[in-house]
């Protein structure tokens, strides 16, 4: 015996597939988190934001007893912004590192949120210093 099909039930689960499928879109298109930028990009951005960039100089303070400062550059090299930390410094912070802080520019100054600041990882793949090979190989 044939079972006759209910189509309440597939407008029901395409009704569901339908409205995830909106629901995917709309998080991944228009409702992104803190928007990220860099010192360039910071100018009119007055709420929340992550700032990423190049540390540059000499950091002071170390982020528990007086403010991790330090300044952030541009990715291209055109821009700086002085940031003020308080938290958690990686391991891996210094001079010359890729970082990423959230926060918001306060009085021309980059006022983190504590425990935000993360470094990014340095590329473990170096290129192979060129070797002379022994004659005969």
């Amino acid at each position: 015996m044939a079972r006759k099909r209910n189509p309440a039930r597939l407008v029901i689960a395409l009704s569901v597939a339908g409205v995830l499928a909106i629901f995917l879109l709309y998080t991944s298109l228009v409702a992104q988190g803190t928007p990220s930028l860099q010192p360039s990009d910071l100018a009119g951005h007055s709420g929340n934001v992550t700032l990423g960039g190049l540390v540059v100089g000499r950091p002071t303070g170390n982020g528990h007893d007086t403010a991790l400062r330090f300044t952030i550059r541009d990715r291209k090299g055109t821009a700086t912004v002085p940031v003020s930390y308080r938290g958690t410094v990686p391991d891996l912070f210094r001079s010359g590192r890729d970082v990423a802080v959230q926060g918001k520019l306060q009085g021309g100054v980059f006022v983190a949120e504590r425990n935000t600041l993360v470094t990014k990882c340095p590329s473990k793949y170096t290129p192979a210093k060129h070797q002379q090979q022994p004659p005969g190989y």
